[in-house]
């Protein structure tokens, strides 16, 4: 079966494919050699358009492996670079849902600098790491969590859920950062929206994906999720 009919294609054409990421898939195929995102994607390029030879699928950026939501890859070379550049100078926006421990006050920043242990495959907050930053705002608060809303400002492994638990408000269900989470829980960690320009057409596009709603802890909030998803931003 093709990956097209497993999974979901949000927006497709010659220069880009956006799609929902399954959480607990891998982006990018590792010495695990389990079933990876970029690998679906190539074949389900290959049998759709029935392409000889290999096929290019440039991967622009990342989510860790427990993550979903929306990523973008690129068709072309020339799509790749345009997408790396806007990254690089923050005209590439990539919003997250996720729902912490404990409540939080209605917005605000965390600056860090976080420094990645390669041995471990982990990250911590460190003064000869490298500069991190987010913003976020509270779209809820139930049973002593929160849901926010976080718009990432630079893209350091694992940077999000090192920057919630350093400040002792873990994400739900995080395995490797949340000392409470249960073996089975999934991290309430979700890739939400993605804003760009076209890498040829030079029309801003912006996508946004709910996440699981029938699921807790998303089931707590799925009216302020409705309500993020209905804005125009």
């Amino acid at each position: 079966m093709g990956y097209g009919k497993m999974n979901k294609i949000i927006y497709e054409d010659n220069h880009l494919l956006v799609v929902e990421k399954p959480r607990n898939m891998l982006v990018q195929e590792d010495n695990t050699k389990d079933l990876d995102l970029l690998s679906s994607l190539k074949s389900y390029i290959k049998e759709k358009y029935n392409k000889p030879g290999d096929v290019y699928l440039g991967l622009v950026h990342r989510l860790d492996r427990p993550v979903g939501g929306l990523m973008v890859f690129a068709r072309t070379s020339k799509a790749a670079s345009r997408l790396s550049e806007a990254i690089r100078v923050h005209d590439f926006h990539k919003s997250y849902l996720a729902v912490v421990e404990g409540k939080l006050d209605k917005n605000g920043v965390f600056e860090d600098y976080l420094k990645k242990i390669e041995s471990e495959n982990k990250t911590i907050v460190d003064k000869e790491g490298k500069y991190s930053k987010l913003s976020y705002e509270v779209l809820g608060y139930k049973d002593n969590l929160s849901l926010v809303l976080i718009n990432l400002e630079t893209g350091r492994s694992h940077q999000i859920r090192v920057q919630y638990s350093s400040r002792n408000h873990p994400l739900w269900g995080d395995q490797k950062y949340n000392k409470n989470a249960l073996p089975k829980e999934q991290i309430a960690l979700w890739s939400c929206s993605l804003e760009f320009m076209h890498p040829t057409l030079k029309e801003k596009l912006l996508f946004k994906l709910e996440p699981p709603l029938k699921e807790y802890p998303w089931s707590l909030f799925g009216g302020e999720i409705e309500k993020w998803k209905n804005t125009k931003k």
